[in-house]
């Protein structure tokens, strides 16, 4: 397969995904519009978020940091976490288990 052949899904305001997944983990691809943000949430997932271009302000367990092109997130399990996009942003998430809803 070849990302730019699969389909974008906008799966919240601004944030433009395209998903592939495999057996026990989903990879994100995510195209962010500025402003946009990802109200406080939480899930069973372990998820690896990686900035590739951009400035991303990001509250894990109730710490904000504002991370930049090449950092690297590691999301634990049920922790409460949210974002915005303070530029036009370009976002790579891994998140295991399988995103089922992001199908």
């Amino acid at each position: 397969m070849n990302l730019s052949t699969i389909k974008s899904k906008e799966i919240m305001p601004g944030y433009h995904g395209r998903m592939v997944h495999g057996e026990s983990m989903t990879w994100a691809f995510w195209d962010v519009e500025k402003n946009a943000e990802v109200p406080e949430h939480y899930h069973v997932h372990e998820q690896i978020m990686h900035v590739l271009e951009g400035s991303f302000e990001f509250t894990l367990g109730g710490n904000t940091a504002i991370y930049q092109s090449g950092d690297v997130v590691i999301v634990p399990s049920n922790v409460p976490h949210s974002g915005k996009a303070l530029t036009p942003c370009k976002l790579m998430d891994v998140f295991s288990p399988v995103r089922e809803e992001y199908k």
